[in-house]
């Protein structure tokens, strides 16, 4: 049984456009993170160069994401409400044409962070409305298979993007010359983005203009538990400079293995991704509630002081962030109203985004205090989400159940009809003569209608045998 709940007759043709179309929004996903990613891999020392000191690289860091995911909400609701899709994707994606390579020419760090800050509301532009439309052509072959297949791209280019840049330095250029190569990668993101758009102007089922009533349609009660739900998980979830700091000071490892960490946790992210999503078409969000109950243990893992316990928690760590970035925006799709799929993954995200700035705050305040204070708060908001994810899957199998039965969403259960009464219970009804009611005399409406009663022989109780009632005088 599928989980996009699709209805109507998929064609052949159809479902090959929408398996190109994914496959090529996916290229555009590796190919402008590795212009993304090999910029994040050395925007603390180059912010460093230009003279920013270690707290403000920390805040630019956590501020950026934060920009990021929390304006996901406001350019969500827009893209709906305009139905212009393919603007804000390619609004979002040209403004990491201009601000990746415009790094090269930043003279003052302020100016570095300003676009940074930029590229970060790209990401934020383009966002929602992406998503919205894999939601639509994800219906025909498969929500969590559109959205595992573009993780595993990106993942491909988050650990492409790095190695770029020190290809660069290796053959004596500077990040400079760095961010200049990282331009072609954008532009080549660009072509292909033209190309989808030739593919499919309409992925799927989706709606250039959608009536007002459709647009303001309410979000289901899951879909808020699933928020929240995500938003412990992020809270909960350690940020790579900690780790990596955390693995170069106490785990012996030396500077050299931390990018093959990340690199690792990358590959686990994207082969999980395929995985999870794959499962989630088939069996739905039980294999993301089995594996929220694992994940956690990352935690110690990636914390202790032994290189082998420290590969085994980045794995774990890469497997948790293919699972949601594949399972759970596939979720978000499926309970977000038809006309609201962008503001659905807006306020998702957000709420992710706020999660996680506060918590790698409150992490990173923990771990100078006690280390083992730090792991018990990421384990135990990992683990509350496990209640509301298991709330959740709940009502997805009542949603199926429904759905395969034909049973109205709105439909309202009808009251069981009491059973005729018996034929003793007539006689009892209709025994209202003045003997049975005593010394009282019956009301003038009950006398005038004895007095227009059928004759005794019509009566059934007379048919059979048994002695009428006289007629009241």
């Amino acid at each position: 049984m599928g989980w996009a709940f699709s209805s109507g007759k998929v064609t052949r043709r159809q479902r090959s456009v929408a398996i190109l179309f994914v496959m090529v929004i996916g290229l555009v996903s590796l190919m402008a993170d590795v212009a993304i990613e090999g910029t994040k891999s050395v925007t603390g020392s180059y912010l460093i160069l230009l003279g920013a000191s270690a707290g403000i690289v920390t805040f630019v860091a956590g501020l950026s994401e934060l920009v990021g995911y929390s304006l996901r909400i406001f350019f969500g609701r827009i893209a709906d409400e305009t139905g212009r899709y393919w603007a804000f994707v390619f609004i979002g994606y040209g403004i990491n044409v201009i601000a990746v390579p415009a790094l090269a020419l930043a003279g003052s760090w302020e100016a570095a962070v300003a676009l940074l800050m930029l590229e970060r509301v790209g990401r934020a532009v383009r966002g929602p409305a992406r998503d919205a439309m894999l939601s639509h052509a994800g219906k025909t072959v498969g929500r969590g298979w559109s959205y595992g297949v573009q993780e595993a791209l990106s993942s491909v280019g988050g650990m492409i993007g790095p190695m770029v840049i020190v290809a660069v330095l290796v053959l004596g250029g500077d990040y400079r010359v760095g961010f200049e190569v990282l331009i072609i990668p954008a532009l080549l993101a660009m072509v292909l983005l033209v190309y989808a758009r030739r593919i499919d102007p309409q992925p799927g089922d989706i709606k250039s203009h959608c009536p007002v009533k459709e647009k303001r349609k309410k979000f289901p009660t899951p879909y808020w538990f699933f928020l929240l739900a995500g938003a412990l998980i992020a809270a909960g979830y350690a940020d790579f400079p900690l780790v990596a700091y955390h693995i170069g000071t106490y785990a012996g490892v030396s500077p050299g293995w931390i990018p093959i960490m990340y690199a690792l946790a990358m590959a686990a992210n994207a082969l999980s991704a395929l995985a999870f999503g794959r499962l989630y078409d088939r069996v739905g969000i039980l294999p993301l509630v089995v594996m929220a109950g694992v994940i956690p243990f990352f935690v110690p893992l990636v914390f202790s002081d032994s290189m082998a316990s420290v590969a085994s928690g980045m794995m774990l760590y890469g497997i948790g962030f293919g699972a949601q970035e594949s399972v759970m925006r596939a979720v978000v799709a499926d309970m977000s109203p038809h006309c609201r799929k962008g503001m659905g993954f807006g306020c998702y995200n957000a709420a992710f985004g706020v999660a996680w700035f506060m918590g790698s705050m409150a992490m990173a305040a923990l771990y100078d205090v006690s280390l083992v204070a730090m792991m018990a708060l990421s384990m135990a908001l990992q683990f509350a989400a496990i209640p509301l994810f298991i709330v959740v899957m709940r009502g997805q199998l009542r949603t199926a159940y429904r759905m395969e039965h034909h049973i109205p969403e709105d439909a309202v259960p009808q009251p069981t009809p009491s059973p005729a009464p018996a034929a003793a219970d007539l006689v009892f009804v209709l025994d209202v003569r003045p003997e049975a009611l005593g010394e009282a005399a019956p009301p003038a409406e009950v006398a005038a209608a004895l007095d227009h009663r059928p004759p005794a022989a019509e009566t059934p109780l007379a048919a059979e045998g048994e002695e009428a009632i006289p007629p009241a005088k």
